[in-house]
């Protein structure tokens, strides 16, 4: 009976292993957090929106994003689902402004923003949106 909990227990180790270099070679780029980091400041760094940071890292970063770590690896966007182009929102900004500058739809804005609310009354200042012309489907879970 030892040996068969410890083979169960091996096997289930391995495939965790197995699974998370998977996860993480879906990545299309990586970083690893610094001390004074915060999810704003990466997705300015690295050019990937607010939403898309915390949305491919749903297993490591929580929703205020207050829980980041030293050390921790973070995949910033995954392979066919990386939006790179990106406005940081500055005070007084507004998602038709922001769309018009980008040469978007704000309709395409709203997509790749999930986030954002449809009278856009919920950005803040050092967000980070994305405003690609190429729509992204964030509705499958990453965790990346």
């Amino acid at each position: 009976m030892y040996a068969f909990v410890n083979i169960v227990a091996f096997t289930l180790a391995a495939m965790a292993g197995v699974s998370s270099v998977r996860a993480q070679a879906a990545c299309a780029r990586n970083t690893t957090v610094f001390l004074g980091e915060t999810c704003d400041i990466i997705s300015q760094t690295f050019n990937v929106s607010t939403y898309q940071l915390a949305f491919v890292n749903q297993n490591k970063i929580d929703a205020a994003c207050d829980n980041l770590a030293v050390g921790e690896p973070l995949c910033l966007g995954v392979v066919g689902q990386d939006c790179n182009t990106t406005h940081v929102v500055q005070s007084g900004d507004f998602c038709v402004s922001i769309a018009d500058g980008a040469g978007i739809p704000i309709s395409t804005l709203l997509t790749n923003n999930p986030n954002v609310n449809s009278d856009c009354s919920n950005i803040y200042p050092n967000e980070v949106l994305c405003t690609s012309a190429e729509t992204f489907n964030y509705t499958e879970t990453a965790d990346a």
